[in-house]
């Protein structure tokens, strides 16, 4: 007969809990033996003491010490005393207590010994009859007192059943009680069985308890997926939807190579690389043109493909991914402009290197020149100091090439804190001490003392340091430079730099000061020294700032910036 989920946990739980009953019943019983074997074992202790009293207080042997007291303790107490070594010095029991044999290895004694006390029931090996040992260690000798193990003691020391009955009682309620909760837990897991193998039926009540709540949950999270499907199946429609608009041409092919599913972008770029106008997209696993794509899926050892495809004057990026059951998609995707916005970086890397070979040139200029000739020792010094100047403006144009590159391409790699502005003007006018001297040039700034903004301390400190470094460099001698912000709002700061010096003459130039190398007057950074990416670096970091920047020419002459930073 096979055995249902109900009569199963109702036997689980009936084991179960005999097992715990069993085992609380043999832990009682053995519990309160032990209590009462202590119990007695006081009561031999109080025995041992007025014996260990009576010895220490007599100067006569053991049997008249022993003697003294007989009639205070009970008349069948049996009282041996044994020295270090186990051998009887009296027993009240035994006549010839002499020729007794060795209590050494009595287990009563050696628990004496290492513990001060000990006890044990056995058969005595000079009568034969059972006892309750108990041993104290005195001073040099064990003092032993011993009482028959007969019916008597045995009755004291068994346990009291009462306990058992109460603990039956308990059992039999127990059980009852199993049966009961067994039955409402096998019928809520025979409704949740009736609903497993018929969910779509509604006519399936559940109970009130813990299961009937999963039962309920598991219904409800049913038709919710159920529901979820559904809107997954629409998903996907306007999945397919999206892919039809997409910008990407997209094809989908079977592991049997069987076209699944295209958009219109797809056939169309196809046909912008074929020489023949194709209408089924499967021509894409035929024409040679493709075949870096049919080499890699011969292959099928990797599961990602990426290749170039330029034809009729366009280019495409062809992306084929493998899925796991060994389909497949195309995608293609028109990266003409983009291949045009590379060729302009190319040009502008040539541009880079243009400016590079100046001072590259100067270097090996004057050390070809040092190395070749015979140059008296100052002509030579000069020269190296040179070399050395050129060195300079090549490490400085490196470094700010780097500092726009990583604005541009990794801004976020930048941290940003509070910062006060004023510190930083201090520390960079301390730098440009001698040089502003040399020009005689007075900065100033007028801003307040506690104005701070959050900002990267780097780039912050680029802006108004390139920013001098400029008019320190082109707008003459004998000039003032000053600082001032202008205007506070909610969210941003105005500033405004300006030097009185010459200023910009052709003002149709103004719009580019903040181009790449652009130089006002051919030869002008060369001449003044310097990377020609100053003022690039300050529009760059004004807009990592969230701020802006513009140049014009004073009226009064020099030239002005007026920039805003992002509080």
């Amino acid at each position: 007969m096979k055995v249902n989920f109900r009569q199963r946990l109702f036997i689980y739980f009936a084991l179960l809990f005999t097992a715990f009953a069993l085992g609380i019943a043999i832990f009682e019983q053995s519990r309160e033996t032990d209590f009462k074997t202590e119990a007695l074992e006081e009561k031999l202790d109080i025995y041992t003491n007025i014996i260990q009293a009576e010895i220490n207080n007599t100067t006569t042997t053991y049997v008249t010490a022993i003697a003294n007291i007989h009639n205070t303790l009970p008349s069948d107490i049996r009282i041996t005393l044994i020295d270090a070594k186990g051998n009887v010095l009296y027993d009240n029991t035994v006549t010839d207590f002499a020729k007794m044999e060795n209590h050494a290895n009595r287990e009563e004694i050696i628990d004496a010994s290492k513990f001060g006390n000990g006890s044990y029931i056995r058969k005595s090996a000079s009568n034969h009859h059972p006892y309750l040992y108990y041993a104290k260690k005195s001073g040099s000798i064990f003092i032993r007192v011993a009482m028959p193990y007969n019916i008597q003691l045995q009755r004291f020391l068994k346990a009291d059943n009462l306990f058992l009955y109460f603990l039956f009682a308990l059992f039999v309620v127990s059980i009852l009680v199993i049966h009961r909760i067994t039955n409402q837990i096998g019928a809520s897991i025979k409704r949740l069985r009736d609903f497993a193998f018929n969910p779509d039926t509604n006519q399936i009540t559940f109970n009130s308890d813990e299961l009937g709540e999963i039962g309920k949950k598991i219904a409800e999270n049913y038709h919710q997926v159920e529901t979820t499907k559904k809107n997954l199946q629409l998903e996907k429609q306007k999945l397919l939807q999206h892919i039809q608009i997409s910008e990407e041409g997209i094809c989908f092919i079977s592991a049997s190579q069987q076209v699944e599913f295209y958009n219109g972008l797809f056939v169309q770029h196809l046909n912008q690389l074929t020489d023949i106008p194709q209408s089924n997209p499967s021509a894409i696993l035929q024409d040679n043109l493709f075949a870096e794509l049919h080499n890699f899926l011969a292959s099928s050892e990797e599961k990602y493909f990426e290749t170039l495809i330029s034809n009729h004057g366009k280019t495409f990026s062809l992306r084929t991914s493998i899925f796991e059951d060994k389909s497949f998609e195309i995608i293609l995707t028109d990266i003409t402009k983009q291949e045009k916005t590379k060729q302009l970086k190319i040009e502008m890397t040539g541009n880079i290197a243009h400016e590079l070979r100046t001072p590259i040139t100067s270097i090996r200029a004057y050390l070809e020149t040092i190395l070749e000739q015979s140059l008296p020792e100052d002509k030579k010094q000069h020269f190296m100091q040179q070399a050395y100047q050129q060195t300079l403006t090549l490490s400085e144009m490196t470094k700010d090439m780097s500092l726009l590159a990583k604005m541009e391409e990794a801004p976020n790699t930048f941290a940003l804190e509070s910062i006060k502005i004023k510190p930083i003007l201090e520390q960079i006018k301390s730098e440009f001490v001698e040089a502003l001297q040399q020009k005689n040039i007075q900065w100033n700034w007028q801003i307040p003392d506690n104005i701070a903004i959050r900002a990267n301390a780097n780039l912050l400190n680029s802006i108004f340091r390139n920013l001098l470094e400029n008019a320190i460099r082109y707008a003459g001698e004998n000039i003032e430079i000053n600082l001032t912000v202008f205007n506070e709002e909610a969210e941003f700061y105005h500033f405004t730099f300006y030097d009185t010096g010459i200023g910009i003459p052709n003002e149709a130039q103004l719009n580019r000061l903040f181009e790449r190398f652009y130089r006002v007057h051919e030869g002008r950074t060369r001449d003044t020294g310097g990377s020609g990416l100053g003022l690039s670096i300050v529009k760059n970091a004004v807009q990592f700032h969230k701020g802006t920047i513009t140049a014009k020419n004073r009226k009064n002459g020099g030239l002005e910036f007026i920039f805003t930073l992002h509080k």
